[in-house]
């Protein structure tokens, strides 16, 4: 019988840079922070598969960064191909990185047209700064998205708070999406045998 293979979700974070996002893909790998002063930019692309158990499913959400590629020139389409989800990240103590989220899920909609969204505010640990971006600027943006955002949070890759909860939930609506694709792989897979001929009779004068 072959070996099961556990369902890969490709998941992409997009955002301004400076919002959180390597903080936020750091948190998914190993649940660490790393304060600005011992941060080294990559400039690559990167990333990084984790196992969440859904019901009686497990898949594997593959989480993509940017590696700080925003800051020299456009992430390329490739970066998009294929995503079952988007995560746009903006910082709720930066009132612009929040305003140009447009820009971002153009993008999105133009490269990974499946691409299930999700509003990431992150940084709430910071929410009390002289700029930020309340619940109501929030809810006005996901409402003149016409219904492209599915779910908004709110995560403070500082404390962690938020974090491992935002993947989980985005985990199990990506299932949900994808439950009758997930389904007929796993029916493949388990019907799948190898098997050998039985040799033929040679007294047999067919």
């Amino acid at each position: 019988m072959a070996v099961m293979k556990t369902p890969v979700l490709k998941v992409i974070l997009c955002g301004e840079y400076g919002v959180g996002k390597t903080s936020l893909f750091r948190r998914f790998i190993n649940n660490t922070f790393l304060p600005n002063s011992d941060r080294r930019s990559t400039l690559a692309l990167d990333h990084f598969e984790k196992v969440y158990h859904v019901g009686d499913k497990d898949i594997k959400l593959q989480l993509w960064d940017t590696g700080d590629m925003e800051r020299i020139a456009s992430v390329t389409s490739s970066y998009y191909k294929f995503a079952e989800a988007a995560i746009l990240v903006f910082s709720l103590d930066n009132a612009s990185s929040f305003h140009v989220l447009s820009q971002h899920l153009l993008d999105i909609v133009t490269y990974a047209e499946n691409a299930k969204i999700f509003l990431c505010g992150n940084k709430s640990d910071l929410k009390g700064s002289t700029a930020q971006v309340s619940d109501a600027d929030i809810e006005t943006f996901c409402e003149q998205c016409h219904n492209l955002i599915s779910t908004a949070y709110n995560t403070s890759c500082k404390t962690g708070k938020g974090v491992e909860e935002m993947f989980s939930d985005i985990a199990m609506q990506l299932v949900e999406i994808n439950w009758s694709r997930i389904e007929l792989q796993t029916l493949e897979q388990n019907s799948f045998r190898i098997t050998n001929p039985e040799p033929e009779d040679p007294s047999c004068s067919c």
